[in-house]
């Protein structure tokens, strides 16, 4: 798909100032379903929420999604091949817009972003410090990609800063610098609570790395398993039907699941300013604009000027299929105007490249219709 260059928001009779939102955080009103499944603000329903009405002649694409952008998702989504959830919102306006937002879907990685705003969380309360050491040792190994676990065995464990296990979490998605944070923090009940006092919505959080991806396999974690490709061969080594079961087991009900519409509204809050303090959320958002992971998903649909900062989910294969294969950020034009832009594949066979056209086709989408 051929997708233009982004154009400044407004047009010749309507030149607005898109504000930049710092206020205190309040309740946004309910959504109505419009057209095609698509999620949008009643309009002139008053919005309380951090972000004000800009003075004078409206952006208008402040209130409402450019006309033709919905019809352009729906098109995209309907067409590829799987459970696809999409969700679009405007950080500084009162509208969104979505395809199965409501549902959930297997985050995967995406969920190291729910660790890092609880461990920031903490820091704010003053539970934790950015210069709190955490001792890594073979025992706390993890699976898949883990950078650290080569330093780990080779010099028997490695201390880090909470600082350090942020960064390694988000920019690398090492998932033993996220399992050691989530330890230190309190564990899965915590990003729980903070879900609960942050009043996330369907946002779920799984068991930790190590037994959310063995469960889904079929298999009972061993520490063994943390060695080398030794997870690889013991789940090959499963039976066929024992490996399909598990993963439709995970699919039907995923413990890490998180539908579309709630993650935009957090990464929304996030950008705010309304879940961390100010400090807080400007150290998360510089993390995120740092992330290597994904280049060829969202990110690479955005023309020239755009900035983006995200979070990757890729969950295990079989035969082809993936389960949970996720991209979701914040996208910044040129103008200043932001975007949540999530891009949920809960389960696919289409091939790597098609799965990145598709993110690439929406979040180019959101840049050519921006403004109009």
């Amino acid at each position: 798909m051929t997708m233009s260059a982004a154009v400044l928001a407004g047009c010749v009779s309507s030149v607005a100032i898109v504000p930049q939102p710092r206020a205190q955080q309040h309740q946004q009103p309910a959504a109505v379903r419009g057209p095609a499944g698509s999620v949008t603000v009643p309009i002139g329903q008053p919005v309380r929420s951090a972000t004000p009405r800009p003075a004078g002649p409206i952006d208008p694409g402040f209130r409402r999604a450019p006309a033709g952008l919905n019809d352009r998702i729906y098109d995209l989504w309907r067409t590829f091949p799987g459970k696809t959830g999409i969700a679009v919102q405007r950080i500084d306006g009162e509208w969104k817009l979505s395809q199965r937002g409501d549902e959930l879907f297997p985050q995967q990685s995406v969920s190291k972003l729910w660790v890092a705003l609880t461990v920031l969380d903490a820091i704010d309360q003053g539970r934790l410090t950015f210069d709190q050491r955490v001792r890594i040792g073979p025992e706390d190994l993890t699976l898949f990609y883990q950078p650290l676990a080569a330093r780990v065995r080779a010099e028997g464990s490695v201390t880090m800063s909470v600082r350090d296990l942020i960064e390694t979490a988000i920019t690398k998605s090492d998932n033993t610098a996220n399992d050691s944070l989530l330890r230190t923090v309190g564990g899965p009940d915590a990003v729980r609570a903070f879900f609960d006092k942050k009043d996330l919505g369907a946002i779920r959080f799984g068991p930790g790395e190590r037994l959310l991806q063995a469960g889904t396999a079929g298999l009972k974690w061993q520490q063994a398993y943390s060695v080398g490709r030794a997870f690889h061969q013991a789940r090959a080594a499963l039976p066929d039907a024992t490996r399909l079961a598990a993963r439709n087991a995970y699919l039907a009900n995923p413990p890490d699941g998180a539908s579309p519409e709630a993650i935009a509204s957090a990464l929304t809050r996030l950008a705010r300013g309304t879940l961390l303090s100010p400090d807080s959320t400007e150290y998360l958002l510089d993390v995120m604009s740092r992330t290597r992971s994904g280049p060829r998903r969202l990110k690479a649909g955005l023309p020239a000027g755009w900035k983006f900062l995200h979070k990757t989910g890729t969950g295990q294969d079989y035969r082809g299929s993936t389960a949970g294969y996720n991209d979701i950020g914040i996208a910044t034009a040129p103008d200043g105007t932001r975007y949540a832009i999530v891009v949920l594949l809960g389960d696919t066979n289409a091939s790597v490249p098609a799965r990145m056209e598709l993110m690439q086709a929406v979040s180019g989408a959101v840049a050519d219709y921006h403004g109009r």
